[in-house]
């Protein structure tokens, strides 16, 4: 660390989202499960829809999907792997201040995972959040305090920076 360098400055990952949609159908539902178990070695949640859409043929309270959400150093073994699958490259429109999201369209770009029968060909979204140190004094539940919000925002521009840094990605202008 740099003389002058604030270390509550500093950016990190707060936690990583892999969700795979199926659109209602119970085998892709079951399927998108098994993935996110093959992928990330945890167990997946399933995602219930609140409202009904009879374009879709959705009804409320139907599976539609099956999401997994990491934090710690988990990451850091998933992250990596995933960004590969994308070849390191992302469009500058996916980073937002405090996430960055991407899409891997089928499952066999990522490194180590073979083609499964039974699971079939799949896609999935990524989603990063970032914080700084500091936000848990905000987010506790025992003597919470006050955050300044600009502490709370992180910028695009720092996002870019640290993926640049810390994992060799190119975020295309």
């Amino acid at each position: 660390m740099e003389s002058g360098e604030n270390p509550m400055q500093k950016i990190m990952i707060s936690k990583l989202i892999i969700n795979i949609g199926s659109g209602g159908e119970e085998k892709r539902t079951e399927a998108a499960k098994r993935l996110i178990t093959l992928i990330t070695e945890r167990k997946p949640a399933e995602e219930v829809s609140r409202k009904r859409n009879p374009a879709f043929k959705i009804t409320k309270g139907q599976k539609i999907g099956a999401f997994v959400t990491i934090r710690g150093g988990k990451i850091k073994d998933i992250l990596p792997k995933l960004l590969d699958a994308v070849d390191n490259k992302l469009k500058s429109s996916s980073v937002t201040n405090n996430s960055l999201s991407f899409g891997i369209k089928e499952y066999i770009d990522i490194r180590g995972v073979k083609y499964d029968p039974v699971i079939g060909m799949l896609g999935m979204n990524v989603n990063l959040s970032f914080k700084r140190k500091g936000m848990r004094v905000k987010a506790r539940k025992r003597l919470s305090s006050r955050v300044p919000d600009r502490h709370g925002i992180v910028n695009k521009d720092i996002i870019v920076e640290f993926m640049k840094k810390e994992f060799g990605v190119e975020i295309a202008e």
